[in-house]
């Protein structure tokens, strides 16, 4: 990134609101839509990614942040695809880093696969990054390698502990799949609480074209809970990290299990945040074809004007929440996009 950075963000006048009266603080910003794996409910194996062209410049991206930031946004995650793959994309993270520092902004964080990890943790922890979610779905390296048609468990494993040595905060986050995980997710809790980090559960989603169909990944989070339920004790906490997980205290391991359920249990009626991807298409509902395009009026102009302007048009258009279905009838994607491309 270059210097010559602009000054201390202006006191925010006016809180982004949506129709619905949720103000919107939460701000999730796909880098890039590339990825370094191809997990089969996330991306068909042979992928079309977006020309490199498309993309937002580094800058652009920075701008963007820093546009949102100064319109209330608290909390920033970069996402992907896989967020380290981008190249120099630490600049970025640098440079957004002053929002920390200024006290504009309350948490800069990403969620990664974990593969580039162990290269970037300690830079990471540098710029003022806290805490990571780490996607990952199994401990066993053979089915690691099926689900991520290619990945090594062991570089996403030296990643977290890369990570814990810099002093980041690991969540674990992990998709329930139907046949395939179901039965280590007692053992995957029990690893990660073990290490003082976090476990998240999450419902397949119905997003992008991946082949195959999703009704024979998706399993209930209802169920899985009621099966975890007969082995340990769950009790509900109110614990809310501005994401949508619903979160318990496990007696027995004294560590904190979340569930993301989508498709059982939307989590609409609190959401705060909005999406962006690479491309600089701001996405209000991630289950919803809605779509603004702030590519255009980031870069026709070098005030943020017409940008802070395309911002609360969208806004102003926000949906009260997605309509994601999953059975037999359904079977096929609610949104066409990948959730690479939307930014996790």
């Amino acid at each position: 990134m270059s210097d010559g950075l602009p000054g201390p963000l202006p006191v925010v006048s006016r809180p982004m609101v949506d129709p619905f009266g949720r103000t919107i603080t939460y701000l999730r910003v796909s880098v890039t839509d590339r990825c370094d794996l191809r997990c089969f409910y996330c991306m068909s194996e042979d992928m079309t990614f977006l020309p490199k062209k498309d993309l937002l410049t580094l800058e652009e991206l920075d701008r963007l942040c820093s546009a949102f930031i100064a319109k209330g946004v608290r909390k920033l995650r970069l996402t992907g695809g896989e967020p380290l793959v981008r190249r120099n994309v630490m600049s970025l993270v640098s440079s957004l880093s002053r929002h920390l520092r200024s006290g504009a902004l309350n948490e800069l964080t990403l969620t990664t696969n974990g593969s580039q990890l162990a290269r970037f943790a300690q830079e990471l922890a540098d710029c003022g990054v806290r805490r990571v979610n780490v996607s990952l779905d199994t401990l066993n390296a053979d089915k690691f390698r099926a689900i991520t048609r290619w990945g090594e468990l062991d570089k996403v494993l030296a990643g977290i502990e890369a990570a814990r040595a810099a002093g980041l905060a690991v969540k674990i986050n992990a998709v329930a799949l139907k046949n395939l995980n179901e039965d280590e997710i007692p053992s995957l809790m029990q690893w990660a609480h073990g290490l003082d980090m976090a476990l998240t559960l999450i419902e397949v989603m119905p997003m992008g074209e991946i082949g195959e169909g999703r009704i024979d990944q998706y399993v209930p989070l209802s169920l899985v809970r009621a099966r975890l339920a007969k082995q340990f004790t769950l009790t509900d906490i109110d614990d809310n990290t501005g994401g949508p997980a619903r979160y318990v205290r496990v007696a027995e391991t004294g560590g904190k299990l979340g569930f993301i359920t989508p498709m059982t249990h939307n989590f609409c009626e609190s959401c705060n945040r909005v999406r962006i991807t690479c491309t600089g298409t701001l996405h209000t509902c991630l289950g919803q074809e809605d779509a603004a395009d702030l590519r255009k009026p980031l870069r026709a102009s070098a005030d943020d004007e017409l940008l802070s302007s395309a911002i609360d048009r969208a806004i102003g258009l926000k949906p009260k929440g997605h309509d994601f279905i999953i059975d037999r009838r359904h079977n096929r994607p609610s949104v066409s996009r990948h959730m690479s491309v939307t930014g996790g």
